[in-house]
């Protein structure tokens, strides 16, 4: 890690609290549905709900973190997500849990909003990405060791959710109270590259549909299809997260030497055939080799994805938008599993979303091969004030010629008689002449 470039830690919690909901939606999910009087299809209806919330937040804030300051923002976000679904954890009540999940839904989104700003304005924004996919992996990899051990209810992963908010919260206090100058300089125009921006976004929403509609469904297969263990589907998501740690460390030492394009095309081709053999899964070694190989290559696709974003704009907006269609599509994506799974059987629901996966991926390699012309700002130094000294042209002194004026003089006869008349009142004179007055002066 260089010394220029150190590690913005409060970044990297940010995006850890803001992921973690969508990482554990399976088991979020599940609980729900065994919990609470609700069905399958209603209980991913509900984890639904939940992601459309944390969506919502990305596309509304997408553009006002410079107006709120990134500080102020991150606190409320966490705020209302830890008290969202901590209400919601602790309440047995139907309409408190879904309002709770919804709340805290929201503040989460907040969160990841804020983090993907401050993602994009940063020099080295896959580098972060990496070390946040590599922070919520490992989290939610432990938290599929614990949760299961700790009994059954809806309420622990939800309460993991809450205290994941409220660790970030302490880190807050060393994001910047407002955006730095250098960027609230910037103009604010119109977004850059708009049409490969689009399509982006349009596919990162169905690429994250697709996936996340079996991820929502993975638990449910496990239990239901390969028929394992509410332990042994939850270590398997451990393993997965884990190896989804090393392939985050991958691309991190990979960095941009393989480009975007080969990342993205061939790892989404890829995932598409693990989602094939996990919904096809009938014992504990086609579903760990489908789950396991697929977290291994999710994160690295998405580290590269979310860096594609941040290059088409450095104020961060395509990257809160690109991650908000994402988030749209995650919300999307247990419902879509859920009516999928249950009127065509897990199998073909899974060769259903392999296909959409492998016909998404098109456009987004295409845009990950269009040339890219960053958008740089340049910061003019101003320079200190000081004297500036003007040459002035010397201007000739001109001599003008003042021709002499001749003394003309009157002869004074019968003046005495006046002088006697005027008396000691009247102009005294000093002589009997009068001189001329000087001419002007020349200059």
């Amino acid at each position: 890690m260089s010394a220029r470039t150190p590690t913005p830690w409060p970044l990297v919690a940010l995006f850890t609290a803001g992921y973690l909901a969508a990482y554990l939606l399976p088991t979020t999910v599940g609980r729900l549905d065994a919990g609470l009087p609700l069905s399958a299809t209603q209980a991913g209806a509900v984890g639904s709900l939940l992601l459309l919330s944390s969506a919502s937040a990305g596309f509304l804030l997408a553009s006002r973190v410079d107006r709120f300051g990134p500080r102020a923002l991150a606190r409320a976000g966490l705020l209302l997500a830890a008290a969202g679904f901590g209400t919601a954890a602790l309440s047995s009540a139907l309409p408190l849990v879904v309002g709770g999940a919804m709340a805290g839904g929201f503040g989460s989104g907040t969160a990841t909003t804020v983090a993907a700003t401050g993602i994009a304005g940063r020099p080295d924004p896959h580098r972060v990405t990496t070390l946040g996919l590599f922070g919520v992996s490992g989290l939610a990899g432990a938290l599929y060791l614990t949760i299961p051990h700790l009994g059954p209810g809806h309420g622990y992963p939800l309460a993991a959710i809450a205290c994941t908010a409220l660790v970030a919260l302490s880190l807050t206090g060393r994001l910047p109270a407002r955006t730095p100058a250098s960027h609230a300089v910037r103009p604010v125009g119109p977004l850059p590259h708009r049409r490969p921006g689009l399509l982006l976004a349009g596919a990162m929403l169905f690429w994250s549909l697709a996936q996340n509609s079996l991820w929502g469904v993975s638990g449910r297969i496990g239990l239901a299809q390969a028929g394992l263990t509410e332990v042994e589907v939850g270590a398997v998501f451990a393993v997965a997260l884990g190896a989804g740690l090393l392939g985050t460390l991958g691309a991190g030492v990979l960095g941009p030497r393989l480009g975007r394009a080969l990342p993205i095309g061939a790892g989404t081709a890829l995932i598409a055939g693990c989602i094939a053999l996990s919904a096809a899964a009938t014992d504990l070694t086609s579903f760990a080799a489908g789950e396991i190989t697929w977290n291994t290559v999710y994160p690295v696709v998405l580290s590269y994805v979310i860096g594609l974003a941040a290059s088409m704009d450095p104020r961060g907006r395509w990257a809160v938008l690109v991650g908000s269609a994402s988030s749209l599509g995650t919300a999307c994506g247990p419902l879509t599993g859920s009516l999928l799974s249950a009127r065509a059987g897990y199998p073909a629901m899974g060769t259903v979303l392999a296909a959409g996966l492998l016909l998404v991926g098109v456009p987004m390699t295409l845009v990950a091969l269009r040339p890219r012309h960053a958008t740089q700002i340049v910061e003019l130094p101003v320079a200190e004030a000081s004297a500036v000294e003007i040459p002035v042209p010397e201007i000739p002194v001109v001599e003008i010629a003042v021709a002499e004026i001749p003394v003309v003089e009157i002869p004074l006869e019968g003046v005495p008689a006046q002088r006697e008349a005027y008396g000691t009142a009247g102009p005294r004179h000093t002589g009997a002449t009068t001189a001329a007055p000087p001419g002007p002066a020349g200059p």
